[in-house]
């Protein structure tokens, strides 16, 4: 299995010792959380990571880190008999990512990412637009693209940059798109969704659409050198409009 890395920085900004993409597969077959109104399989939704049955205070077992590292910034926890991906980073950025089955995730029939996070505090002076480009929360949707690199959509939770502004990283491999901005909701749980059909067509401008390999996280703070601490949980692909 080939590992593949590639950098996360804005378009001219790029540093060829960051590693900001995960191992990832470089082949296809390769508040409360009450309020966080988490959503099951029955409303036509398919659950792809709800953390069940990953033990409380360690990595998952079935997730990949992009550094050895990264199994120190990210734990499962649990509240209210509900279990959580926890991220707390310091100083440091690493991603991690969990591979889906080959043929796991239709997109003509599931094309949108839904998923529950928290953000716990933001990465001090971070703002993505500029080379302090550190998320309190950021989700991919990864796709395979070659043996040596990968395609992704990332969803970020800025607390500066306004929602929906398209930013590009990685030469543009990473397409990044805003889904929440504002410190509003800081420590409670809210809902984002993405439709990665739409959204790889629009910012890849192809028509032809590969079937995604996995999901990935970020959470981090080593541009700004401060601390990002945020939490993921209930990963699901629904149908459109769901």
């Amino acid at each position: 299995m080939l590992t593949v890395v590639l950098t996360d920085r804005p378009a001219g900004r790029l540093r060829t010792t960051a590693c900001r993409i995960v191992a990832l597969w470089a082949v296809v077959s390769v508040g409360s959380l009450a309020a966080a109104r988490f959503i099951s399989a029955a409303d036509d939704c398919i659950v792809i990571e709800d953390f069940a049955k990953a033990p409380v205070g360690q990595f998952p077992s079935d997730w990949k880190a992009s550094k050895d590292a990264g199994k120190e910034v990210y734990r499962v926890e649990e509240e209210a008999g509900r279990k959580f991906l926890h991220a707390e980073a310091r100083d440091v950025g690493i991603q991690a990512a969990k591979e889906l089955k080959e043929n796991a995730w239709d997109l003509t029939r599931h094309p949108v990412l839904a998923w529950s996070w928290r953000p716990r505090q933001f990465p001090e002076g971070a703002e993505e637009s500029t080379g302090k480009n550190d998320s309190v929360l950021a989700v991919y949707a990864v796709f395979p693209y070659s043996r040596f690199a990968v395609e992704s959509l990332k969803y970020i939770w800025s607390e500066k940059v306004p929602v929906d502004t398209h930013l590009t990283s990685s030469r543009g491999f990473t397409q990044v798109r805003v889904v929440r901005a504002g410190r509003a909701g800081l420590g409670e749980w809210a809902e984002a969704r993405a439709n990665v059909l739409e959204d790889y067509r629009r910012y890849f401008d192809k028509s032809d659409v590969p079937k995604p390999a996995g999901i990935a996280v970020l959470t981090d703070s080593d541009d700004t050198h401060s601390v990002a601490i945020g939490d993921y949980a209930n990963f699901r692909i629904c149908p459109a409009g769901r």
